[in-house]
This record gives structure tokens, C-alpha cells and sequence, in this order.
């Protein structure tokens, strides 16, 4: 069984507000089985971390269109996207490209 990892989870662009506003947060991840990667990760954030409108961050198992993702600064597309197998101590940041206008 792989160890819990402690990973940097952080929304902006306004994403945060379907977060309580809190931008930045610090969670531990379970040990599990299997690795952990980004799509197992979004299932446990919108467990615990998402309070309002999945529908405005999640489209099926991915983040909606619209919504960047970097992975310790780099953008999730060079990573492999939800296939990218979280380290202990990585940084996700989402970020919301959609504004109103």
C-alpha cells in the first residue's frame, strides 16, 4: 500500500468561490492500492473540497473546458492530464479562464 501524500491543492480565477472562497488548500491523501493521479484526485476534492455547483469545475471525470491546470507550474497537458501519478508534496493549481462579461 503506497504511503499518504501530502499535496498542495489551489483554485483561482474564481474558481475558489465554488470552494468556500479558501484559494489554497493543504491536504493529506489517503494511502491507497494504487497510485494516486489526477482523476482519482478530482473525485476526492469533489468529496471534500468542492460546496457548490459541481457542474461550473467538473464535466464528467475532467475539469470543464475553460479550466487551466498546472501541476508544479507546469501545464497538466505536458503531464499527461488525469493520468499523471501524484508525488508527496506537488502543487495543483486550477485555474478559471471563464469570466462573465
Amino acid at each position: 500500500m503506497a504511503a499518504p501524500l501530502s499535496v498542495e491543492v489551489e483554485f483561482g480565477g474564481g474558481a475558489e468561490l465554488l470552494f468556500d472562497g479558501i484559494k489554497k488548500h493543504q491536504v493529506i491523501l489517503p494511502g491507497r492500492e494504487e497510485p494516486w493521479d489526477i482523476r482519482n484526485l478530482l473525485v476526492w476534492i469533489k468529496k471534500n473540497l468542492l460546496k457548490e455547483q459541481p457542474e461550473l469545475f467538473l464535466l464528467g471525470d475532467s475539469v470543464r473546458p475553460g479550466i487551466l491546470v498546472l501541476i508544479n507550474d507546469a501545464d497538466w497537458e505536458l503531464l499527461g492530464e488525469l493520468d499523471y501519478q501524484l508525488q508527496d508534496q506537488d502543487s495543483v493549481l486550477f485555474i478559471s479562464t471563464l469570466h462573465g462579461g
